[in-house]
């Protein structure tokens, strides 16, 4: 009798969750049960898995509301229909047009409008109106009587008590973005909208048993259902299973013998093993997809990155899906595929932020919108967000809102508001609240998507399916993962600029000879890395230093170690001290040597948490596989890893292990695992870097460059600039004659470009470089000024960054020439009948500093270029000791002087906050700092700018940093104009 029942994937307005919605109906014994979100199917999949478990007969729909109001329900008899209002709902989504006022025509779909929005007669064979029980008694005074035969119980499920209704009012509320008070009834559910025992429910329509009848037979007419142990996705590439084995075989050989030669047998065994296994698990056109986007990528010259587990496939490599070679990095098949594995695989395909738009684009194209969307993704209310989205409903000030996010422990004591919000806040927790894009996940369905979920269309306007990875995988979709990164843009760019500065061509695919150049090695083991993908950031420098890291299977290791699972569990200390002291330390037991040698004993990589798993506690590899999802947040089946936690324990106290023991090696695991990478996904990491470390070494000017204009890595654009000239070259303001929108690169002079100038529209940016291009230099400023179409605050910011330095007047002469040749701030044409050529003028003799440029240039571009912040400084002290000086001065008491890079916040065992800075010194070296509590305390951070700080030089592995005792910000020299 329940055909309208809400959870809260119906956003902001149900409270149910898919698990409470079914315990709910079980509790008043309920046979039969129609999920009907409103315009959305996004819970369907796990509520029809949900139904079976319990015995309930699922049904499925959708409610259809324009805003608050509501038109109507589509109930599907089978999933025919459910397809029907999914394609529905998608076409009214997708074109973002409004849902009509009447439904489409249906033929495996029963639509129930409300009481009173029509008559008899308008209602098409499968349309009926829904009596809800408060509306009983106005069937006396109705024109629907004359047919009860279109007659349904309409009994809509929203909550499950008058708390819940509290609950609902409060997402309501945020839904509409209006205090509670302001809600109006047309926006919310009414409170009767609960489930009742169905005895109860028909009392409502003892007088009209017809009502009941009809109820009942729709009910009998409609069930769905999903099969979740078949895959789902497309079959076959070839249109026959037989051609694709048949093709990949081919394409597995030719590609063996372009990676290993003809004569390889360790290779074509290990080929012949992956695709036997390949083939038996149906996975032939997974494999023969993936090579056909990447096919057409490398068509297109766009370069990738194939990373993840994928990269564990020999076939794969040989398929040029991935540069990392498995059988040189001992990576077991097993990890990507195995028969035990409870999920599909799934390939990690990075390409350029330029270039993916297109790749999705042809994926859509070749494999068509109907069968292919982008993966969705749900962010739920969680953490501040909660506080900031219930503050607003309750009417809180600005400030209290503030307040409260900041200090939720204390905040929330402060009156009964603050109570009840973090009453509520605890609610609505994990509740979906808005839904979203998975990062780069794209599915290819053998049926219509719409077969499984309805459809949005989100600014990336591409098809997106409204359940994220965990339903995808939970029904059978292996996804792609179709990714971008800045690090393979600036790779790329960087060839093209040094084939354009140099006229010189890089293969960056010659990643073997990179791993063996002395110079590059040289740059690795430095730690000169800054603008080298995910090598950079200042704990990734400091680790390469301490572990002197000048080789490929050190650097995959260190893109693990780095990651936080390590590092609390104090393994990364002990990875290091083992790395230089391999015969100073004790294995925890002799399965930790023969499983993790390689890496000393220390978890280092997602595949030896399998191994410790089976090896150590005698777990299946499907056990331990699924563990190490659940700990790293790709699984949800809470009760189902606890099973296997109880079993890890267990096993051990069988195996006779000492509970100190199997606790340090389940701390190591728990620690561990959550952050862990796969060593393909390491190594993947590591292939990027040593490309981007090559061009560095080679070309650090090109290089850098290509990376300003990605706006990618772990530092701000002006950080790349300091490292442009440290590296050599002149940094030179914007020029109209020079500088492009982008950052440009003429010899060893690297010109700021346009892009960087806060303000400048794009349009007059783009014009300047086309303009210039067509017709040659500007010759001054009159001749820039008829050339480009050019308002006056416009060129004033022109004028105020330099950027016509070469006509050889000043800025203040320049400023009052701009407003002689404009008329209300726009040019005066030569051919204007009001034109007069400007008159000669003499400015008085005015005073100039260079210090108004450098704050000019802070202005408008976010740093100084004329002048250096240090230039800047009131005092003429740069420190007693620089960065490349430390070293030297171990245990010392110090002032040094720095310009703030960056900090990272860290929160002790007290849970007391300490900080980690990065500064770079005055001759642009970098150097880091260490502020515990106690220090913070007495003297935080005032922001950006330069410090000086005291401290003690410290050492670790040899390399240095500063223990912090005081620090202050010192002051610039004001600017002359104020």
């Amino acid at each position: 009798m329940y055909l309208n029942t809400h959870s809260y994937f119906s956003l902001r307005y149900g409270t149910f969750s898919i698990d409470s919605l079914i315990a709910e109906a079980l509790d008043k014994k309920i046979q039969t049960l129609a999920l009907t979100d409103i315009n959305n199917t996004s819970g369907m999949i796990d509520f029809v898995k949900t139904c079976r478990e319990n015995d309930i007969r699922p049904m499925g729909g959708i409610e259809f509301r324009n805003g608050n109001e509501y038109l109507y329900t589509g109930i599907a008899k089978n999933n025919e229909g459910l397809r029907e209002l999914n394609e529905f709902l998608s076409y009214h989504n997708l074109n973002k047009t409004k849902l009509p006022s009447s439904a489409s025509e249906f033929e495996n779909t029963y639509i129930i409008y409300p009481f009173g929005s029509k008559e008899i007669n308008e209602l098409k064979d499968n349309e009926f109106i829904g009596i809800k029980p408060k509306d009983v008694l106005k069937l006396f005074t109705s024109n629907v009587l004359k047919d009860q035969s279109k007659l349904l119980i309409q009994q809509p499920v929203t909550f499950a008590d008058q708390k819940g209704f509290a609950i609902h009012k409060n997402l309501r509320a945020v839904d509409n973005n209006i205090l509670l008070s302001q809600l109006t009834n047309n926006m919310l559910a009414n409170e009767s909208e609960i489930f009742s025992p169905i005895d109860d429910l028909l009392k409502f329509y003892k007088a009209y048993p017809q009502i009941i009848k009809n109820t009942e037979k729709l009910i009998n007419d409609c069930e769905i259902d999903f099969n979740y142990k078949s895959f789902k996705n497309k079959k076959t590439f070839t249109g026959n299973a037989t051609d694709d084995q048949q093709l990949l075989t081919k394409l597995a050989l030719e590609g063996l013998e372009y990676r290993y030669g003809k004569k390889n047998k360790i290779a074509k065994q290990r080929v012949e093993h992956e695709l036997n296994i390949i083939f038996k698990l149906g996975f032939a056109s997974y494999f023969l997809i993936t090579w056909d986007i990447i096919r057409y990528s490398m068509s297109r010259t766009y370069y990738h990155v194939g990373r993840g587990s994928g990269a564990n496939s020999v076939v794969a490599y040989c398929l040029k899906i991935t540069d990392v070679d498995p059988i040189d990095l001992d990576l077991y098949f097993e990890r990507f595929i195995n028969p035990k594995r409870s999920s599909p695989p799934d390939f990690d395909i990075d390409y350029s932020w330029r270039e993916r738009e297109d790749v999705q684009d042809y994926i859509f194209k070749r494999y068509g919108h109907k069968h292919t969307a982008l993966l969705g993704a749900t962010s739920t209310f969680k953490g501040k967000s909660i506080f900031r989205e219930l503050g607003k409903v309750y009417g809180l000030p600005k400030k209290e809102i503030d307040d409260l996010v900041d200090n939720p422990e204390t905040g929330v004591h402060k009156n009964h508001i603050t109570k009840r919000i973090y009453e509520f806040s605890k609610e609505i927790l994990d509740f979906p609240n808005i839904r979203s894009i998975h990062a780069g996940g794209i599915l290819i369905s053998e049926e219509p998507i719409t077969y499984y979920t309805a459809l949005d269309l989100p600014p990336k306007g591409f098809p997106t399916t409204q359940w994220d990875m965990y339903v995808a995988e939970g029904i059978g979709f292996e996804k792609l993962d179709i990714l971008s990164q800045r690090g393979i843009g600036h790779i790329k760019d960087a060839t093209e600029i040094i084939r354009e500065n140099r006229g010189i061509n890089i293969d960056v695919h010659e990643v073997d000879k990179f791993k063996k150049d002395p110079k590059v090695k040289a740059q690795l083991k430095r730690g000169e890395t800054i603008g080298c993908f995910y090598i950079e950031s200042p704990a990734m420098r400091g680790l390469l230093n301490k572990l002197r890291c000048d080789n490929y299977l050190s650097l995959v290791a260190a893109s693990s170690i780095i990651r936080p699972g390590v590092a609390k569990s104090g393994m990364m200390r002990q990875y290091i001290h083992r790395f230089h002291h391999p015969n100073d330390f004790e294995y925890l037991h002799p399965i930790m040597k023969e499983q993790l040698e390689e890496t000393y004993g220390v978890m280092v990589y997602q595949e030896d948490v399998l191994k410790i798993c089976h090896h150590f506690a005698g777990l299946d590899l499907a056990d331990a596989d699924v563990l190490r999802r659940a700990m790293s947040g790709k699984f949800r089946g809470h009760k189902e890893m606890q099973r296997i936690v109880d079993k890890f324990f267990s096993n051990c106290k069988q195996r006779g292990y000492p509970d100190q023991l199997t606790n340090e090696v389940w701390r190591q695991i728990d620690s561990f695992a959550g952050y862990s990478f796969s060593k393909a996904h390491s190594a993947s990491y590591a292939v990027e870097s040593f490309q981007s470390l090559f061009l560095k070494a080679y070309f650090p000017l090109e290089f850098i460059t290509a990376v300003i204009n990605n706006f990618g890595g772990f530092y701000y654009t002006w950080v790349y600039f300091n490292e442009a000239k440290r590296q050599g070259a002149n940094i030179v303001l914007p020029c109209v004659n020079n500088s492009n929108y982008q950052t440009r690169i003429i010899g060893k002079d690297i010109y700021v470009g346009f892009v960087h100038i806060a303000n400048l529209e794009y349009k007059i940016a783009k014009e300047i470089e086309i303009e210039r291009q067509r017709n040659g230099d500007f010759l001054g400023l009159e001749d820039f000024i008829k050339r480009i179409p050019i308002g006056i605050e416009q060129l004033i910011i022109l004028i105020r960054t330099d950027a016509f330095r070469f006509v050889g007047s000043t800025k203040s002469e320049l400023l009052w020439e701009a407003h002689m040749y404009m008329n209300k701030g726009k040019p005066v044409s030569p051919n204007s009948l009001f034109y007069t050529p400007p008159k000669k003028y003499q400015l008085p003799q005015l005073e100039y500093s260079v210090l108004e440029n450098a704050y000019d240039e802070i202005e408008y571009i976010g740093f100084p270029v004329s002048l250096s912040y240090f230039d800047m400084l009131k005092t003429e002290f740069r420190g007693e000791v620089l960065a490349k000086e430390m070293i030297k001065n171990v245990g010392k008491k110090v002032r040094m002087v720095g310009h703030l890079v960056s900090i990272k916040y860290v929160k002790t065992v007290k849970k007391e906050w300490m900080h980690f800075g990065t500064f770079i010194d005055s001759t642009g070296e970098f150097f880091d700092t260490v502020h515990f509590p106690n220090s913070l305390n007495n003297y935080p951070f005032k922001g950006k700018g330069v410090y000086l700080i005291l401290g003690e030089v410290t050492q670790e592995f040899d390399f240095p940093s500063l223990t912090v005792e005081k620090l202050a910000r010192l002051p610039l020299k004001p600017d002359p104009r104020e």
